[in-house]
């Protein structure tokens, strides 16, 4: 754990305006995104998309350059396509190939770090990507065959990711068929995988993050924290259907600036010792513009809003 907080800090390029194939900053390269990420206090960092960072060896190279351990890397599955594809597990296969290699480069940092996890999500489908859906819509989704289906899909890809001797967590996205806290249930019912906790994507879904974590128990093993405006998302919803891509940078607000008990999530953590990493993520819209120290400074702050909460949410010691 890092001083104050209940789990070890870590940073990510999506906060950099790196979303999918998207290259960040037009002031900084990748190797840079990393280095802003150490400079702003964290100790790790998300790999961003499968490759951003260049092959295995040179994303290694930028880690141990960085002094960064790595948090973590998200891979996406089609778990309604009725079976695993081999394309899907060609990019599962890569994305662990690169982050063993990240592994291994900064294994002799100094200071223990959380296991780094292959963050398995649902890809979605077309008619997903839009607005949040109505968490009390019990009608659409994947039914009884189709989570079997998915469950098989998860078994396989958790498969692989041992292969490569790492851990794997299951990450709820808004815009997939594993969303709502419904779904997220059904997932932890029908399959032995952990759970990554984004506290923004279950907000926009309509949950309490808090109140999942304390549900939830240990199939929480790794957290994305994020601040969100919900009025952002009920506007989507009701102007409706408005593309997910065209709202989310909007609802994704600095630490403290939001609707997410961010307080009650560290106290949470806290009680139940979290190990794991604290990713802070506020995803930023790709603009290509050249703002790599501004936005080096917005997460500065982040990191400095999240130890503040964590000093007030500590239990005082006796007499003191």
């Amino acid at each position: 754990m890092s001083a104050g907080l209940p789990g070890t800090p870590a940073g990510a390029p999506v906060s950099f305006g790196v979303w999918g194939p998207h290259r960040g900053p037009a002031d900084g390269s990748a190797a840079d995104v990393l280095r802003a990420v150490a400079a702003a206090g964290y100790a790790g960092s998300e790999l961003g998309p499968t490759g951003y960072l260049g092959p295995p060896a040179a994303t290694a190279e930028a880690f141990a350059a960085a002094g960064l351990r790595p948090a973590g890397v998200y891979v996406g599955l089609r778990l309604a396509a009725g079976a695993p594809q081999a394309d899907d597990l060609a990019a599962l296969t890569a994305a662990c190939r690169t982050l063993r290699a990240a592994v291994d480069a900064t294994s002799h940092l100094p200071g223990a770090a959380p296991p780094a996890p292959i963050v398995l999500a649902d890809d979605g489908a077309p008619h997903l990507a839009t607005a949040p859906r109505d968490p009390d819509d019990t009608t659409g989704g994947l039914d009884a065959a189709d989570w079997r289906r998915a469950a098989a899909t998860l078994a396989v890809a958790a498969a692989v990711v041992a292969e490569h001797g790492l851990p794997v967590s299951f990450h709820p996205h808004l815009a997939t068929h594993v969303e709502s806290r419904r779904e997220v249930e059904r997932l932890l019912e029908t399959t032995d995988l952990g759970v990554t906790l984004d506290t923004g994507h279950l907000a926009l879904a309509g949950a309490d993050p808090v109140a999942c974590l304390r549900a939830w128990g240990d199939r929480v093993d790794h957290v994305h924290v994020k601040d969100v405006d919900l009025s952002v998302a009920a506007r989507a919803r009701r102007d409706g259907p408005v593309p997910l891509r065209s709202w989310w940078a909007r609802a994704c607000v600095p630490l403290g600036a939001g609707d997410v008990d961010l307080a009650g999530l560290l106290a949470a953590l806290a009680d139940r010792g979290h190990p794991g990493w604290l990713v802070v993520e506020q995803d930023h819209e790709p603009t290509g513009a050249p703002e790599l120290p501004a936005l080096q400074a917005v997460q500065t702050a982040n990191l400095a809003v999240l130890r503040r909460l964590a000093a007030r949410a500590a239990p005082r010691p006796e007499g003191g």
